[in-house]
């Protein structure tokens, strides 16, 4: 048996956070990582640098907003990039591969919907309903699938420090909830809670207000496990050191490791 590490990083903005990147592959050495808000075009990424790790590179990007990633130290297989379900929807929040072989990875970067009295949470919405018809296609084939990504959501008021601050957010609302719910009750697990059920865990801290000194955090960043895949969880985490760097990204990774 290999055991494999899997991180998923909203790097808001690759280029920007680049040097950050770099250390944190050379340090946390993952086997896979799932990268979002990469916010440049494929030709744009830095390829190089990262190749240079013993990455090979899954790429769907777009200029300035967005993109999403999968490197990873195996050959990637069957890359499929874009959420299918809508043909007017070019928005580069979703690619999916097969790492090591026998590992369907998903890289997702969720919409936030706010504000919630616009069209962008109708969006989250549909895109959430898209997401659970594209999980259960995956659960059908009893492959061992990783959902990994940015999520938007805070399942619960167990995952924000203050729960009066984001009772109007996208992130909270009922229906957002229910949704993530759902996802689960089809029989994913949710790897980071599989080993760590305390409360107050987050992933993301604002750059207003000291959020950051504060701990005034939100757990948005999750990893969702086919039945398959949770059998083989041997642990995960959530990895605070990059959050502390000078020009961090706003969010930190979460990891999980199976043993396949």
């Amino acid at each position: 048996m290999t055991s494999i590490k899997i991180a998923t990083w909203n790097v808001n903005s690759v280029k920007a956070r680049l040097p950050n990147v770099l250390a944190w592959l050379k340090e946390f050495a993952p086997d896979v990582v799932l990268l979002q808000e990469t916010k440049c075009v494929d030709d744009a990424f830095p390829r190089l640098e990262i190749e240079d790790l013993g990455y090979n590179l899954a790429l769907h990007g777009q200029k300035t907003y967005n993109g999403v990633a999968i490197l990873s130290k195996s050959p990637l297989e069957d890359v499929v990039p874009g959420l299918p379900g809508s043909a007017e929807d070019d928005h580069a929040r979703y690619i999916e591969a097969t790492v090591f072989g026998k590992v369907r990875v998903v890289s997702l970067y969720l919409p936030n919907g706010n504000p919630i009295d616009t069209p962008k949470f109708a969006y989250k919405l549909s895109w959430m309903d898209r997401l659970k018809v594209q999980m259960e296609k995956a659960l059908a084939t009893d492959e061992l699938t990783v959902f990994g990504g940015d999520y938007n959501v805070i399942p619960t008021d167990d995952d924000v420090y203050s729960p009066q601050a984001f009772a109007n957010d996208a992130l909270t609302q009922p229906q957002t909830r229910s949704r993530f719910r759902s996802m689960l009750h089809l029989g994913l697990t949710d790897a980071l809670r599989a080993f760590n059920t305390q409360s107050h865990l987050y992933s993301y801290w604002d750059y207003q207000a000291g959020a950051w000194p504060k701990d005034n955090g939100i757990l948005i960043d999750h990893i969702l496990l086919s039945p398959q895949a949770a059998d083989r969880l041997t642990g995960s985490g959530i990895d605070k050191g990059p959050r502390g760097q000078e020009k961090a990204s706003d969010h930190t990774p979460v990891w999980c490791t199976l043993e396949i």
